[in-house]
C-alpha cells in the first residue's frame, strides 16, 4: 500500500475529536497525527506535523476556525483545510472560504463521507456540502447583486461598527466605545464583511464613506 494521508482534528468538543478520530483509525489510508482543542494548539501542531488535511471546526472559544484556517495556511501551506461545522450561513461560509478553506462540510456528514472528503482534499478537490455549494454557486452567478440599499442586510449595531471602522477605530477602540467585548467586535466585523462582501475593514471603511454612511449616521443623530 502507498502513503497513508495524515489529517489533524480540530474541535473543542473532545467527543466530536474523539468519534472522528475512532472512525479514521479504522481506514488503513489514513492516519491521524493529533488532535487540537483550540486555534493555538492546532496552529502548533500544524506547523510541526504538516498534515496533508486538517479538519477544522468554525465556532470555537478564542480563535475562532476562520482564523485558524488563515494562520494555518500560513503556517504549513501545502495543507488542505476541510471546515466541518453546523453553520451554513453566509457570514460563515465566504469567510471561511477566503480564509483558505478547501471543503466545508456539515456535522451531519455520515463517517465514510467524511473520509472520502479527506482523501479528495489530500489531493485539492473541494467537497461541498450541498447547501452550501448552492449558495456559492448563487453567489458565482451574481444571484445576490447590489441593491438600492446596500446596506439593508446590517443590524443596526452592525451598522454601528461599520460607522465606527469607517472611523479609522481598531477593534479593541469598537469595544470601548460601544461597551461591547474585542471578541465580539470580531463576530460583528466578520459579518459586516460577509454581507457586504468584502475582503476586509480597509475595504469596508472605504465602502462606507463612498456610499455616505458615515455622513448619514452622523446626520441621524442630529
Amino acid at each position: 500500500m502507498g502513503e497513508t494521508t495524515t489529517v489533524l482534528i480540530v474541535d473543542d468538543h473532545k467527543v466530536v475529536r474523539q468519534g472522528v478520530r475512532a472512525f479514521m483509525d479504522t481506514q488503513p489510508d489514513l492516519t491521524v497525527v493529533g488532535e487540537a482543542g483550540n486555534g493555538e494548539e492546532a496552529i502548533r501542531l500544524a506547523a510541526e506535523h504538516a498534515p496533508d488535511v486538517v479538519i477544522v471546526d468554525l465556532v470555537m472559544p478564542g480563535m475562532d476556525g476562520v482564523e485558524v484556517t488563515r494562520l494555518l495556511k500560513k503556517a504549513s501551506p501545502r495543507t488542505h483545510v476541510i471546515v466541518l461545522t453546523s453553520y451554513h450561513q453566509d457570514e460563515h461560509i465566504f469567510p471561511a472560504i477566503r480564509a483558505g478553506a478547501l471543503s466545508y462540510l456539515l456535522k451531519d456528514v455520515g463517517p465514510a463521507e467524511l473520509a472520502e472528503a479527506v482523501r479528495k482534499a489530500a489531493v485539492g478537490e473541494a467537497v461541498l456540502h450541498p447547501q452550501v455549494a448552492a449558495r456559492v454557486v448563487q453567489e458565482l452567478h451574481g444571484a445576490r447583486q447590489d441593491t438600492p440599499n446596500a446596506f439593508a442586510e446590517l443590524s443596526d449595531r452592525e451598522m454601528e461598527v461599520l460607522r465606527l471602522i469607517a472611523d479609522g477605530m481598531n477593534n479593541a477602540e469598537i469595544g470601548e466605545s460601544l461597551v461591547i467585548s474585542e471578541k465580539t467586535v470580531k463576530s460583528h466585523v466578520s459579518n459586516i464583511l460577509s454581507k457586504l462582501h468584502l475582503a476586509d475593514r480597509t475595504q469596508a471603511a472605504v465602502f462606507a464613506w463612498r456610499e455616505g454612511v458615515v455622513r448619514r449616521q452622523d446626520e441621524s443623530r442630529r
